[in-house]
């Protein structure tokens, strides 16, 4: 499923093609370190709460986040799929440092 060109695609989509996209692969980076809820993502980040709700929702939907548990202690890790196409994450991230 590596270098699958669907997978990459949708990464590129989501993360370059759309509106909010930087804010989502910062997310994501953090995920990488440790999980993560919806609040502590909002501190760590300073951004909004319902901002940070929203890109949750957009990850969640194109399936790069998992959550783990209910209502305010739904802890957030990254997904399988990305975790399978980390290479090509990495990627688009090291494109869009450098244009920056």
């Amino acid at each position: 499923m590596a270098n699958d060109p669907d997978a990459k695609r949708l990464l590129w989509f989501v993360f370059a093609g759309s509106r909010g996209g930087l804010n989502r692969l910062k997310i994501i980076s953090k995920l990488k370190e440790k999980p993560f809820n919806t609040n502590q993502l909002a501190k760590e980040m300073n951004l909004d709460y319902k901002a940070i709700q929203h890109h949750i929702r957009v990850l969640e939907k194109n399936n790069m986040v998992t959550k783990v548990g209910e209502k305010y202690g739904v802890a957030y890790f990254i997904s399988n799929f990305l975790e399978v196409n980390m290479e090509t994450f990495e990627e688009i991230e090291a494109k869009l440092d450098k244009s920056k």
